[in-house]
């Protein structure tokens, strides 16, 4: 079974002093992964890995949830800026060229 998605999370993205920056997360561009960044104190992002393996696996790239989950309140809230932030340097990173070993 060589076709197995396989969706890797980066846990603790709301960590504001965050060891590991967007810059540094590149093993699973090397080993065509899809990777999110998530965080399960505040509910960020927690439903797009099954989303996009729902879609993989149905082969259905338009599929949407269409409700969510009852879940905990969030723990803590996530500051949007850093959110953003976040986001924005996912979708710069993902189209920067990796450099050759």
């Amino acid at each position: 079974c060589e076709n197995i998605p396989i969706v890797l999370c980066g846990n603790k993205v709301d960590i504001k002093d965050r060891k590991v920056k967007a810059k540094s997360i590149v093993f699973h561009r090397k080993k065509n992964l899809q990777y999110y960044d998530i965080s399960a104190k505040s509910n960020y992002n927690f439903e797009k890995p099954f989303l996009w393996l729902v879609r993989k696996l149905i082969e259905g790239p338009n599929l949407e949830f269409v409700a969510m989950p009852a879940l905990v309140p969030a723990e803590i809230v996530m500051d949007p800026v850093l959110a953003m932030q976040w986001l924005e340097q996912s979708v710069n990173l993902a189209h920067t060229v990796l450099p050759t070993l």
